[in-house]
């Protein structure tokens, strides 16, 4: 099938596509992902957007819990029936619609390489060669030694004519692999093509544009997927920001500038830089949440890079007296922002959670019964309810609340996980084993490994 370029759009189809940048550039990643995702649902040829919402996507995951290869592994055991309904729309011929379930794995975990794998065959199935060349690509740059993604990359480079990308591909198969026969040979064979279409595609790529190109601002492209990058060096971060102040220069009154200069910044652990940046754009914006939100982020990981600092040179009085400097300021901190921001129910699940880790139990549970309203932290409230309440001594109401959550639940993630466990543990204090063995089953059977899981298993069954 056919690119779809931004021009050739539906009007519908360009704001949203704007609406999902303009939320990538300022950091809302939730909405760009929302918002690029109705871009291509619209139009599944519209490269640009699904490369954006691939940045969108990695960059949002990186901001959450950091994936461990458990975390990889666990994900890809929970889609085998995603994965089998994909199988069998390429089957059948149905491409597309095996793209779209593709792309909703890839949304969920944009690092998976099961999910990168499966995207790849499904793009190829639709006919959209440069979209699975797109995933590969990012994918290269965040697993730059992996042969299978590498080697996949070259075949559809050599599939759509790009021999000299090809020829590339195997060149770093064969530095990788230098005493693989088959690689060599791949590699053999690549140079031989590539010697024999030199020149086609630099000739077609001057009449159609190459596929950097096809996006509308090639530089502003590869800044972003720089920003991408799973490791970004110290010449790709001194490039973001000089270029984030260029853009400052001229549009000295866009404040998604600012925020994007200061979490570079923060990444380059110039946290005064970030912090003066940031008080810049408060001033400009006074009571912005995100800003807020951005600024007391950026004072935590200053606090963090000190004490980290502090580990290293075995000063335990210092380092005892900066933890507390650092839990004190997060405690007055999100106590300042809940009653700047009443209505801000995340924060009111934050604040309720530092105040059960400081033994304020009613005061928590008043924090979760209104965070719980917020769909997003409904579960994580409840889960949190019942540890107050079971901190309490009131063990007929965590359980109440523990189980409510599990009826809400439909997803065996962590969260999931957690609740099912602590309501066994309920169960067990409440001397009802009986029933605290059905939840502590359903943990055991999706993770072995999960904390004292096995051997609560397996003492039941010496009985």
């Amino acid at each position: 099938m056919a690119e779809v370029l931004v021009e050739n759009t539906s009007q519908k189809v360009r704001d949203l596509y704007n609406k999902g940048y303009a939320a990538l550039e300022r950091g809302n990643l939730d909405y760009a992902v929302d918002l690029l995702s109705s871009c291509i649902a619209l139009e599944p040829g519209f490269l640009q957007a699904r490369r954006y919402l691939r940045i969108a996507a990695i960059q949002k995951s990186r901001q959450g819990k950091k994936n461990s290869s458990f975390s990889h592994m666990f994900a890809s055991a929970m889609s085998v029936s995603k994965d089998v309904k994909i199988a069998s729309l390429i089957k059948a011929g149905k491409g597309l619609e095996a793209l779209t379930e593709a792309e909703k794995l890839l949304i969920k975990d944009p690092l998976n390489k099961k999910f990168i794998k499966v995207h790849a065959e499904a793009a190829i199935a639709a006919s959209f060669p440069e979209v699975a060349i797109q995933t590969l690509e990012i994918a290269r740059d965040n697993y730059p030694e992996d042969t299978l993604i590498i080697a996949s990359l070259g075949e559809i480079y050599q599939k759509v004519g790009r021999t000299r990308a090809a020829r590339e591909c195997f060149e770093q198969l064969c530095e990788l692999c230098p005493n693989d026969p088959t690689v060599a040979k791949a590699l053999k064979d690549a140079i031989a093509v590539d010697a024999m279409t030199s020149g086609k595609w630099e000739e077609t790529a001057e009449k159609k544009g190459t596929f950097q190109d096809m996006i509308k601002d090639k530089k502003e492209a590869g800044l972003l997927e720089m920003e991408a990058k799973a490791v970004k060096s110290q010449e790709d971060t001194d490039l973001l920001i000089s270029d984030m102040l260029e853009k400052i220069k001229l549009e000295p009154m866009n404040i998604n500038y600012y925020r994007g200069l200061a979490r570079l910044y923060t990444d380059k652990k110039s946290f005064g830089d970030a912090i003066t940046t940031l008080e810049k754009a408060i001033s400009m914006s006074p009571g912005d949440p995100e800003l807020d939100g951005m600024m007391s982020a950026t004072k935590i990981a200053k606090f963090d890079s000190e004490i980290e600092e502090l580990d290293k040179s075995n000063n335990a009085e210092a380092l005892a007296a900066k933890r507390y400097e650092r839990d004190s300021y997060v405690f007055t901190n999100l106590q300042e922002r809940v009653q700047r921001y009443p209505n801000d129910l995340k924060l009111r699940f934050d604040w309720g959670v530092k105040l059960y880790e400081n033994d304020y139990m009613n005061e928590a549970i008043q924090q979760f019964q209104l965070s719980q309203r917020n769909p997003k932290f409904r579960s994580k409230s409840l889960f949190y309810l019942a540890l107050c309440f079971r901190n309490k001594k009131q063990l007929d109401m965590a359980a109440e609340q523990l189980k409510k959550a599990v009826s809400e639940m439909s997803t065996m993630d962590d969260t999931k996980k957690d609740v099912l466990y602590e309501l066994g543990c309920i169960l067990e204090q409440m001397k009802k084993p009986e029933e605290a063995m059905v939840y502590f089953k359903q943990v055991y059977q999706v993770d072995i490994s999960y904390k004292d899981i096995s051997q609560k298993i397996e003492k039941a069954y010496q009985y």
